[in-house]
């Protein structure tokens, strides 16, 4: 228990910065929103009438599920059905919606909606942003090479994404974890339904992508960039700030 709290109480106190931008790797120049470790977080309460088997209690703010390393804050709404995993933090006035999972060592700052069914993973996500339902953040990059023998080898998928501030992100959009660096989102961009976002994507500030766009693996894309439904970017693309980009169908 000693290991848990002082796990998530340097978690906490990473936050102390700034409150508009969270914490990420080294590696990655963006950060995250932050917070201090307030006396209204709760890192563990263990009641024996809440415990879900071995470390996982009962939230008192909406019954769902969190482990006892986690960090939550009071005013949190997690609800029934909704689970929270080791090392997570949930800043102020976050609500996720039930049958969503916080995957270990995820961070959502204050403000943030998180919708039914998302799967969050390896992420951190910043003040204010709307995840609507079934979205997934933070799962493998599509990595494979053939070696020598002929064998389909995976790549390691190892590193993070970082979710900006007031970003809103549509419905079953896909949104992959980073390979060499952190796949990013930056604050104000807003995402339609039904996106993919490859590993290793650097998206900029104020960009709006609409339904069914496909950006392919270690993208570059600048700030206040349009894309119109169903673009398609190939990998290791950059694109510089204030492009707009359409797909247009003829009618046959």
């Amino acid at each position: 228990m000693n290991h848990a709290m002082t796990m998530a109480g340097r978690r906490l106190f990473a936050f102390a910065c700034s409150a508009s931008t969270p914490f990420s790797q080294s590696q990655s120049k963006y950060k995250l929103p932050t917070y201090f470790c307030f006396p209204r977080f709760f890192c563990f309460s263990r009641l024996e009438d809440d415990s879900f088997g071995d470390k996982f209690l009962k939230w008192h703010n909406g019954g769902g599920t969190f482990h006892e390393s986690a960090c939550i804050d009071s005013t949190a709404l997690v609800e029934v059905g909704a689970v929270v995993h080791s090392e997570s933090v949930v800043g102020p006035n976050v609500r996720i919606g039930s049958g969503t999972i916080v995957g270990p060592s995820v961070t959502i700052a204050h403000s943030t909606k998180i919708g039914y069914n998302v799967s969050l993973s390896n992420c951190c996500i910043g003040d204010s942003c709307v995840v609507h339902n079934g979205v997934c953040i933070g799962q493998d990059g599509f990595g494979f090479y053939v070696d020598d023998d002929g064998n389909m080898i995976k790549k390691p998928q190892t590193l993070n994404v970082i979710i900006g501030n007031n970003v809103e992100i549509g419905s079953n959009t896909c949104i992959d974890r980073g390979s060499w660096r952190d796949t990013v989102i930056g604050d104000n961009s807003k995402i339609d339904n039904l996106v993919q976002i490859g590993h290793n994507v650097v998206i900029g500030k104020n960009c709006l992508l609409c339904g069914q766009v496909g950006i392919a693996g270690s993208a570059t894309i600048g700030d206040y960039v349009t894309m119109g439904g169903r673009v398609a970017v190939r990998d290791h693309v950059s694109i510089i700030s204030k492009v707009c980009i359409c797909f247009l169908v003829s009618q046959c």
